[in-house]
């Protein structure tokens, strides 16, 4: 029988050294992905790429959390395995979490529940002890079940033996998950644009900020190291896995993370396309548990909603692409006056929150209603932090935000409106924007949602993707079509 050495080098990478060229074909052919993307690229148009992406490459380095699916194929073609494991050893011990563990701590100012003490739900006490029991792995939260507290047990159970790192996609995250964890009573500090912490038990930071620490690193200019940076860490967990860029997160979670034993990922929504979802069981572990917005709307944990889906009827227009397309539906003055109007018509129920793709119809509505806020990347941290905040003691307040800045994790929960405008064909961005609107207040347990699309080919088509979406999640909707010239 021939031989074959699998080394594990780290937590995430792995060889398999001494297999035959055609062995290594195949299992690199077993996990290779077609990229839906691959057929407008260049290479894929001219023949010199197939247009997918390998897990495995043909010198036989692959992912340890795909070895479930490759060595059956190696032990097929009469391998005998020989393990060389290069990785440290440890001994978790975890003692399981109860829901009356934090019930000396109060919740802060602006919760739901302030003042109140700290008692953890049944479904957050079974996600954590499923965490504790699966030192690598991912779970799907449905937004709204109180990931961030989540987070916050989690690193603090790991204190023993030794700092945690959080990773998240955005600023507002960063200062959102900061304040929980000192609630907690947690030292904790933030790695992220003009606020550098080191030195904390736990770091909070961005993909962003992570990558330019290394590259300032390698460039012999950063003000400490990565691996200093990095120095006693022993957990390092994805908030928003989704938001995570395929590569990027293997790269830094199999590069500069490689031997960070605990790995722990949550997210909102896992992608639809494989390629990304086994993206992210390489980086950090198979997906262990499930819990959905219906599960948490069943509960009266999250808000109930209904969506109306509003197409307007741009007419007849033709355009010769997607791009063209969007454009005019988001810059057009007619159609934007008309779309201020059913904002405006709808604020008069309470908060609403508008999500939109281009800083021009943010432009545009703000020219037609002074009184509104409009959020984009370009506004300071704690100024959005403030508009955000202002939610919570008033009633009429009209947010526009860009889907990139507030679509994802933003903790809004006075929001009796929320609109979405051309949100497009992504599950991720669908199911996250709708996020933003279903968390429960004191004084608001439902949220009308309003799906503002256009009779126009590409939008039907998007909309076409959207209505599957909502139809999976058990969201009610309608449509309605809306003459408006």
């Amino acid at each position: 029988m021939q031989k074959v050495t699998l080394e594990i080098r780290d937590e995430v990478n792995v060889r398999f050294a001494g297999l035959d060229p055609r062995t290594r074909r195949k299992i690199s052919d077993a996990v290779k992905y077609f990229l839906p993307y691959a057929r407008h690229m260049p290479a894929f148009k001219l023949g010199r790429w197939d247009g997918c992406i390998r897990y495995c490459d043909i010198g036989g380095r692959t992912y340890f959390n795909l070895l479930d699916k490759l060595l059956p194929l190696v032990v097929e073609e009469g391998y005998d395995i020989e393990i060389n494991d290069m990785r440290t050893k440890w001994n978790f011990e975890f003692s399981a979490v109860d829901q009356l563990d934090y019930e000396h701590i109060p919740w802060p100012k602006n919760h739901p529940n302030a003042g109140e003490p700290i008692i953890l739900r049944d479904y957050q006490v079974e996600v954590i002890n499923r965490f504790l029991d699966t030192p690598q792995c991912i779970q799907q939260i449905a937004t709204g079940a109180g990931k961030t507290i989540i987070t916050a047990v989690l690193s603090h159970r790991c204190e023993p033996y030794g700092r945690t790192i959080v990773i998240v996609p955005n600023k507002d995250l960063v200062v959102q998950t900061e304040r929980d964890y000192i609630n907690l009573g947690l030292d904790v500090g933030v790695y992220f644009g003009d606020r550098k912490d080191f030195g904390k038990t736990h770091t909070i930071c961005t993909w962003q900020s992570l990558d330019i620490l290394e590259k300032a690193t390698k460039a012999g200019t950063a003000n400490i190291t990565i691996d200093e940076f990095l120095e006693g860490v022993v957990c390092v967990m994805v908030d928003e896995v989704h938001k995570a860029k395929a590569d990027v997160l293997r790269d830094q979670l199999g590069g500069m993370f490689r031997n960070v034993p605990i790995r722990w990922g949550l997210t909102g929504t896992i992608p639809k396309d494989e390629y990304e979802a086994v993206g992210c069981v390489c980086a950090i572990g198979p997906v262990v548990g499930n819990l959905s917005s219906k599960e948490l709307q069943d509960m009266g944990v999250l808000a109930d909603l209904d969506i109306n889906i509003l197409q307007l009827q741009d007419g007849q227009l033709g355009f010769n692409s997607y791009a063209q397309e969007l454009k005019w539906l988001l810059t057009d003055p007619t159609r934007i006056d008309h779309i201020s109007q059913i904002i405006n018509g709808l604020s008069t129920g309470g908060n609403t929150l508008v999500l939109i793709d281009r800083i021009k119809t943010g432009e545009m509505l703000m020219e037609r209603n002074s009184d509104w806020v409009f959020i984009s990347g370009e506004m300071k941290t704690n100024d959005r932090q403030k508009e955000y905040a202002e939610v919570s003691e008033m009633n009429n307040k009209v947010i526009v935000a860009t889907y990139g800045v507030a679509a994802v994790g933003i903790n809004i929960p006075r929001i009796f409106n929320l609109v979405m405008i051309e949100p497009g064909k992504s599950f991720v961005r669908v199911i996250q924007s709708i996020g933003r609107g279903i968390r429960k207040a004191e004084d608001k347990d439902y949220v009308q949602v309003v799906d503002l699309t256009s009779n126009l080919k590409y939008s039907k088509r998007h909309l076409t993707h959207r209505k599957t979406y909502y139809k999976e999640q058990n969201f009610r909707n309608q449509m309605t079509k809306v003459e408006y010239k």
